[in-house]
């Protein structure tokens, strides 16, 4: 198996409760991912850039972003990126040439409050990336897997679908 590089760019999954004010906000040094990948076996190297809010996220911080993996030796990239905006990073990463296999993932509920979503989509994403045959941007989210345009989120019911 090659070795994947995990890319961290906040989002719901990476979200912590502050006790001072109340409000869930992002950690930006993504303990959910290594709490996750403290109890694997996996080879798999981790970074974490932006740390936001998908909602928050620019063409900027997907600029940013497209520069990392440009400079990445791996050829296997997982993303973890917030659910809101996730399609408009994968259709800007898309719109790139991009010879890689590249596949965000998230969380509608946040690792630290229910770390079973999170997990099994980082779970499924290591999977699904290592058995994909063709370079292209995958989003993989709640059991689905497919190309980016073929995976969508139902912003009023809260889940997933395919076209």
């Amino acid at each position: 198996m090659q070795k994947t590089l995990i890319i961290s760019t906040g989002g719901t999954f990476n979200k912590i409760y502050n006790p001072l004010n109340g409000e869930l906000i992002i950690d930006k040094t993504s303990q959910a991912l290594q709490s996750i990948a403290s109890k694997w076996l996996c080879s798999f190297e981790t970074l974490n850039i932006i740390g936001k809010d998908s909602l928050e996220i620019t063409d900027n911080d997907r600029a940013i972003l497209l520069k990392f993996i440009m400079q990445s030796k791996h050829d296997r990239i997982v993303i973890i990126h917030g659910t809101d905006t996730m399609d408009i990073t994968a259709k800007y990463l898309a719109e790139k040439t991009i010879n890689k296999h590249i596949v965000l993932t998230g969380a509608m509920v946040p690792y630290t409050i229910d770390p079973i979503e999170a997990t099994a989509n980082l779970s499924a994403s290591l999977g699904y990336i290592n058995e994909l045959n063709t370079h292209g941007i995958y989003i993989v989210m709640n059991g689905l897997f497919g190309k980016y345009d073929n995976i969508k989120k139902d912003r009023k019911k809260g889940f997933f679908y395919t076209i």
